[in-house]
């Protein structure tokens, strides 16, 4: 078992998508929730859920940006992977400082149980770069392939083993 297992995950099973599907997740309750407080969907429930959605948001950017960052130093610097993969990690940065901002500045809001309009947009930009980041980190995989191994016939039972064996190891070099 090698230690960059901790940091980058298993071969075929890599930490950073996981962490992406889950922050996304959040910010985008975070979205809707802003907007059905804004539309008068909610009186203060949504409002209430937005904020703490935001927090929660933050707190797991930090796990899966560092994840992010991890695989981001493994990729042959001025290629043209590193270049998507570096605008798909500008776009990601950008987005959370619009919700970081849209945190700050909402808590007040927050407290009153209301999303004003200066933090539903700060909230819908930040949503709309991570969209856009969302996009980018697509194409990594899907289109470069990251941390694909292309094992198309691997029984399935070895596919989802939570271990690394000899064959998934040798794909990922």
């Amino acid at each position: 078992m090698k230690l960059s297992y901790l940091v980058r995950g298993l071969p075929g099973h890599p930490l950073h998508p996981p962490l992406t599907d889950a922050t996304i997740g959040i910010y985008t309750f975070a979205t809707i929730a802003a907007f059905l407080d804004v539309v008068g969907l909610s009186k203060t429930t949504a409002a209430h859920g937005w904020w703490i959605a935001l927090l929660v948001g933050l707190v797991s950017t930090v796990f899966t940006a560092l994840t992010g960052f991890i695989e981001w130093l493994s990729i042959t610097w001025g290629s043209e992977l590193w270049k998507t993969a570096t605008t798909h990690m500008i776009a990601m940065l950008t987005a959370t400082v619009f919700f970081g901002l849209a945190a700050l500045f909402g808590h007040d809001d927050w407290k009153a149980g209301n999303v004003s309009a200066g933090e539903f947009v700060l909230t819908v930009v930040g949503f709309g770069f991570l969209a856009l980041g969302g996009w980018l980190g697509g194409a990594i995989v899907y289109v470069y392939g990251m941390r694909v191994l292309g094992l198309p016939g691997e029984p399935a039972t070895r596919a989802v083993a939570p271990f690394p064996h000899r064959e998934k190891e040798a794909a990922e070099n």
